[in-house]
């Protein structure tokens, strides 16, 4: 019998949204290799591609899929979403030991068998060691039905297993290629992440005083504030605001505030 997969690969149903993936995936340079064996499901292959590619990865290998044709199919296109060149430099290969070849460490994603086999870690706390060495890695995903044969999992190095909630720990392909793919680009040493708005000018002492000001004679014109007996109002007000970290923009607001009400209780 076959070990159980950590994950319990099912069918994609639905398209994903149509925003592309930007990063460019360069085969020449790229040290990973993401292998499918025996894939049955079109948009599975074409969803891992696009999760390959949003890591920056490019290498994709596929032991003997069910249909010969999978890396061409419109449903395999439609979930790549923009990693079509992912799929075309493609190999499909009839065996994994062909698929393995130039690899020196290879991580299968099932369980390690009863008998024997290579040990199980956690994708994190293993990547965080192989990333340091020189290796040529291939992570090495099963069937969605059935997962990783032990005869699989036996030409591999390590097993991975994704840490998911006791009771329900079934990812789709696509999903553990993903997963997989997020976390070794994060070892590699990941992507930075470009702010897409300007920082705001915070307010400066000076404005956060002249605010507390307005405030105040707008809160003593409304009868919230009795100027006899203040007690720690206005303190907690200068607290509250300092933490807020106001930018220039909001002060102008919370004065045009205190402007509105000051000439609402007139």
């Amino acid at each position: 019998m076959p070990p159980t997969n950590e994950a319990h690969f099912t069918a994609v149903n639905a398209p994903p949204s149509p925003t592309e993936a930007t990063s460019t995936a360069t085969s020449v340079a790229d040290p990973t290799r993401f292998v499918l064996v025996r894939p049955s499901h079109a948009g599975n292959v074409g969803a891992a591609a696009r999760a390959m590619k949003v890591m920056g990865f490019a290498d994709l290998v596929l032991v003997a899929p069910r249909f010969a044709d999978v890396l061409s199919q419109e449903e395999t296109v439609a979930m790549a979403s923009g990693a079509a060149d992912v799929l075309t430099r493609a190999r499909i290969v009839p065996s994994l030991a062909e698929a393995l070849d130039g690899i020196t460490w290879a991580c299968a994603t099932a369980m390690t068998p009863r008998d024997f086999g290579p040990p199980t870690h956690t994708p994190r706390e293993h990547f965080a060691t192989l990333a340091a060495g020189p290796h040529r890695v291939a992570f090495v995903f099963g069937p969605e039905r059935t997962g990783l044969l032990n005869e699989d999992v036996y030409r591999c190095h390590a097993c991975l297993s994704i840490p998911s909630a006791p009771g329900y720990g079934s990812l789709n392909l696509a999903q553990a290629v993903q997963v997989l793919a997020y976390e070794w680009r994060q070892a590699l040493g990941g992507y930075g992440v470009a702010p897409r708005t300007v920082d705001a000018a915070l307010a400066d002492g000076t404005a956060l005083e002249g605010l507390l000001q307005h405030w105040q004679q707008v809160l003593q014109d409304i009868g919230f504030l009795d100027p006899a007996a203040p007690k720690k109002l206005m303190p907690r007000l200068q607290q509250a605001l300092n933490r807020a970290q106001l930018t220039q923009e909001e002060l102008h607001i919370l004065r045009g505030i205190a402007r509105a009400v000051g000439k609402a209780a007139r």
